[in-house]
């Protein structure tokens, strides 16, 4: 009788700590940005804390100075720490920050990737801001028109190792393989790490090296940013274009102006809330990330997870949207 007694005590301590690994350990959602001095960052992480706290949880909204994986890398282990219920990292890396993700998944801690990805088997899922390819096809199209069809353009990216980035550059180099484009050159890929100061310099280098550049293309809102600047203070509206993924807040007077003639974007704050109501979801147990799994995601409706291109799953926010003077001034206030 007592040895099936102490069996049975032995069994319930051990069921007992199965539940507490598997459990949350509280009601804190993180999100782990690229970089401090972001705007889109900052309008994503509101996003994300908006529909965090509308669902009566507590939002950690944090990122390094630098964007750099090992700067992740320390917000990461101090929200293992802290026993947070889920992190939503941004990766400024695709495999780097494996490692320390599959320590926080260990811990009990729900980990998925939002905007920039980190590679499947370090989440359980990733909520895309719109169809890679798409956005990929839509860049190489619109330089293609800002060029007249032909001559040089270059693109301005954030850093080398940023997942969405790569992504959509590769994209861009597979829609250049149509003949279509034969007459339009990628002369540079150029890295501005998304800090502003080195993007504008990395625009500069552009100007200097290629003088017969006709378009920027830059999938960043630093760098549209940086490079509508530099192309406004040389004088160059009209010679040298700009476009790719910016914020309206931050673009209209180049748009207006006719630096930047269009340009896309998604609403980041969007794309942070989706991925709050991701983060609840997985931690509720109503989604486990793969294929088929549907949620609600409050104001934004419903949505059911997909195969993604890297062989992991993801979360569609939508179509890119296209952004010029027939409707800047009606979003240049909003984000």
């Amino acid at each position: 009788m007592r040895k099936f007694i102490a069996l049975s005590v032995v069994i319930l301590v051990a069921m007992s700590l199965a539940v507490s690994c598997a459990a949350p350990k509280s009601n804190k959602y993180a999100i782990v940005f690229k970089n401090t001095g972001n705007p889109y960052g900052d309008k994503q992480m509101s996003g994300f804390k908006a529909g965090i706290e509308e669902q009566k949880f507590e939002a950690i909204l944090r990122a390094p100075d630098q964007p750099t994986a090992e700067a992740q890398i320390q917000i990461i282990e101090q929200l293992i720490a802290q026993k947070v219920a889920s992190i939503c990292i941004v990766g400024n890396d695709f495999k780097a920050l494996t490692p320390v993700l599959d320590k926080a998944t260990k811990a009990g801690i729900k980990v998925f990737s939002l905007d920039s990805s980190v590679e499947p088997a370090a989440r359980l899922t990733h909520v895309n801001q719109a169809d890679s390819v798409k956005i990929g096809q839509t860049l190489v199209q619109a330089a293609y028109d800002m060029a007249g069809g032909k001559g040089e353009f270059a693109i301005l990216s954030a850093t080398s190792q940023a997942s969405n980035q790569n992504l959509w550059i590769k994209y861009m180099q597979d829609e250049l393989k149509n003949d279509k484009y034969k007459d339009l050159k990628l002369v540079k890929i150029a890295y501005g790490d998304d800090i502003r100061d080195k993007s504008v310099s990395e625009a500069e280098g552009l100007l200097k090296s290629f003088p017969n550049l006709k378009v920027i293309v830059a999938p960043t809102t630093v760098g549209i940013a940086a490079a509508g600047k530099v192309v406004t203070d040389k004088g160059l509206i009209g010679k040298v274009f700009v476009t790719g993924l910016g914020l309206p807040s931050e673009m209209a007077s180049y748009i207006e102006s006719g630096a930047c003639p269009y340009m896309f974007l998604w609403n980041p704050i969007d794309v942070g809330y989706l991925g709050a109501y991701t983060a609840t979801a997985l931690v509720s147990g109503k989604i486990t990330g793969k294929v088929g799994d549907k949620f609600s995601a409050g104001r934004l409706g419903d949505y059911t997870i997909t195969q993604a291109p890297d062989g992991g799953t993801e979360v569609l926010l939508g179509p890119p949207f296209k952004f010029d003077k027939s409707n800047i001034e009606d979003w240049k206030t909003v984000y």
